[in-house]
C-alpha cells in the first residue's frame, strides 16, 4: 500500500494527476546513450525519483545515506545486492537499504532495463560510493 501511495504521490507531483502512470511507461530517453541514461522526475527534501535506463550494467556501489527503492518497468537483468544474485524483470520491486552494495551485472533481452528509482532522503549524488571489485 505504501508503494502505491508513493508512486501516486510522485506521479501527482510530476504530472499533476496519478492517472498518468502510462506516461512514465511510455517515456523514452531524450538522447542517445551508450550504457546508462537517468531522468529526474520528482524531487523534494524527502526523496528524489528517477527513471533509469540501463543497456549493459551498473558498477558496484552503495549509498551512504540513502535507501533506494527500485520498481522494474521493463527489461530483464542480473543484479547483485550484498551477497545475493538475483534475476530481475518487469514488475519486480527491490528495496536497498543505505550502505548495502548493489550492481546490475548484466542486462538481458532486446531492450534496456528501465526502472523507477526512488531515493530517500533527497538525492544529490554525493553519497554514491563506487566499490572496487
Amino acid at each position: 500500500m505504501r508503494l502505491i501511495f508513493t508512486l501516486s504521490f510522485i506521479l501527482v507531483s510530476y504530472f499533476g494527476m496519478s492517472q498518468n502512470i502510462s506516461l512514465i511507461k511510455k517515456m523514452k530517453p531524450e538522447k542517445e546513450y551508450s550504457n546508462i541514461y537517468v531522468k529526474k522526475i520528482s524531487d523534494d527534501s524527502l526523496q528524489t525519483s528517477f527513471l533509469i535506463w540501463v543497456k549493459k550494467s551498473v558498477k558496484n556501489h552503495y549509498h551512504a545515506e540513502h535507501t533506494e527503492n527500485i520498481y522494474v518497468l521493463a527489461g530483464k537483468a542480473k543484479m547483485t545486492i550484498a551477497d545475493s544474485v538475483l534475476r530481475i524483470r518487469k514488475g519486480d520491486f527491490l528495496s536497498i537499504p543505505k550502505g548495502v552494495h548493489h550492481s546490475v551485472t548484466k542486462v538481458f533481452g532486446r531492450g534496456p532495463l528501465k526502472v523507477l528509482s526512488i531515493q530517500a532522503p533527497k538525492f544529490t549524488g554525493a553519497d554514491r560510493v563506487f566499490v572496487d571489485e
